[in-house]
């Protein structure tokens, strides 16, 4: 059976890609951009990215301006496939914030839940969803980390 290249991504991976333009989660970021990985996302989880990049202390790690960070959400927007959360199964997880990037997963039923955080979505495992760091998910989905 073919592994579906689509996944939810935890707010961490899209910090530590405006932070490291070298690193794993910026490469992954380009296979999105890319359409080589299709995103999904739920609105209150697009409404997290947006409240935490657009944070001073994130701007100023990140050496973005707000206009830079509205810029790369409005390409995300339109890169994402929207998820409704249909059903919620609360609580799952230690961390209540937590719990949106959960609910995105399972119901765009994804490969992958990609975040830095794996033992706090050890839940998921429940919902048939893969919790992968960005580059356990290039290894999972056989893909190539692309030039950058």
């Amino acid at each position: 059976m073919e592994k579906s290249c689509r996944i939810v991504v935890d707010t961490n991976i899209l910090v530590a890609a405006t932070r490291n333009r070298h690193g794993p989660s910026f490469a992954l970021m380009q296979l999105v951009r890319t359409r080589r990985v299709l995103m999904c996302c739920s609105p209150a989880l697009f409404l997290e990215y947006e409240d935490v990049l657009q944070r001073p202390d994130q701007r100023a790690a990140s050496a973005l301006s707000v206009n830079d960070v509205d810029a790369i959400l409005n390409e995300l927007a339109a890169l994402l496939e929207p998820v409704l959360t249909h059903y919620q199964w609360r609580p799952q997880l230690r961390d209540p914030a937590d719990e949106m990037v959960l609910e995105a997963a399972a119901n765009a039923r994804v490969g992958a839940l990609v975040t830095y955080n794996l033992r706090d979505f050890i839940p998921a495992k429940r919902f048939g969803i893969q919790v992968l760091t960005p580059e356990q998910a290039f290894k999972y989905f056989d893909l190539a980390i692309p030039r950058i």
